[in-house]
């Protein structure tokens, strides 16, 4: 089984909004001029052989890309492919805590994703608390992003090390950083093998980037510890699976990366359960 720890099914208002100019110089991408249909994402999975793919909102301090509603309805026409990834305003405790619980309780989500980039923002801010605390109370991952930003926003409260902290003060809090930790790489490394619960997923990298220590933890003592991701759209999955033979990972090591590991963090019912 293959699963996708970091996709999401783009509106018009995500893959339109600004912010991702400086990511287009590098991807090529076309701008869609109409909302795209969750059968291309599925085909995009087919494709790749991913299995399931965990897509989430986006919410931020200017605007919602997208919702927590319209993920949940990206995942009603996909129920078996995809799984729904919730986000928060963080500027509003109360409310956030309250829309946390929904997106689990209601839509049935299985983490929680903000960007500390977007918010400009350490995870270690006083505004990130309590979605902390309501993730650790229902039992459900926390996830962020790790590392330097593509969007042309400070690249500084990415880095890994803010999460030694946040799993310090909730040790009961499952963590999973994406986009590798680069270049403080090495950072997110220590992090994850220092706390139970702090995983690194893969997304925005293929197979042929992903730096030498993490191929090498990965191996290693860090085998439970790596989820594969893509950043769908932005990386197709067969893109991010080529080359996957050169990493010379051992079986055990290969399907934890691929989608054990994904299976244990969000607690993910088996293929065909």
């Amino acid at each position: 089984m293959i699963i996708d720890a970091w996709s999401q099914h783009p509106t018009l208002r995500h893959t339109r909004d600004p912010i991702f100019d400086s990511l287009r110089r590098w991807t090529k991408a076309a701008v869609p001029t109409e909302e795209l249909p969750v059968a291309m994402t599925v085909a995009a999975m087919d494709q790749g052989n991913v299995d399931r793919s965990l897509i989430c909102a986006w919410v931020g301090p200017r605007n919602v890309m997208i919702s927590n509603d319209e993920v949940a309805g990206f995942v009603a026409q996909a129920p078996d492919r995809l799984v729904g990834v919730g986000s928060v305003d963080i500027g509003k405790p109360m409310a956030a805590v309250r829309e946390v619980r929904r997106c689990v309780e209601e839509l049935g989500f299985r983490a929680i994703r903000v960007l500390p980039w977007l918010w400009e923002l350490p995870p270690t801010d006083r505004r990130f608390y309590p979605v902390y605390t309501a993730c650790a109370e229902l039992g459900v991952p926390f996830c962020t992003q790790i590392g330097h930003t593509g969007p042309l926003m400070p690249s500084e409260v990415g880095r890994p090390i803010y999460l030694d902290q946040v799993a310090l003060d909730f040790p009961e809090l499952t963590i999973v950083g994406g986009h590798i930790g680069y270049p403080w790489t090495d950072e997110a490394i220590a992090v994850a093998t220092k706390h139970e619960n702090v995983h690194i997923d893969t997304s925005a990298y293929t197979v042929k980037r992903y730096p030498a220590a993490l191929v090498d933890f990965m191996r290693g003592h860090g085998r439970r510890k790596v989820l594969f991701g893509t950043n769908y759209p932005m990386i197709l999955p067969a893109k991010a699976l080529d080359g996957i033979d050169t990493l010379e990972l051992d079986d055990e090591a290969r399907s934890l990366f691929l989608g054990g590991n994904a299976l244990r963090v969000f607690k993910l019912p088996p293929a065909g359960a």
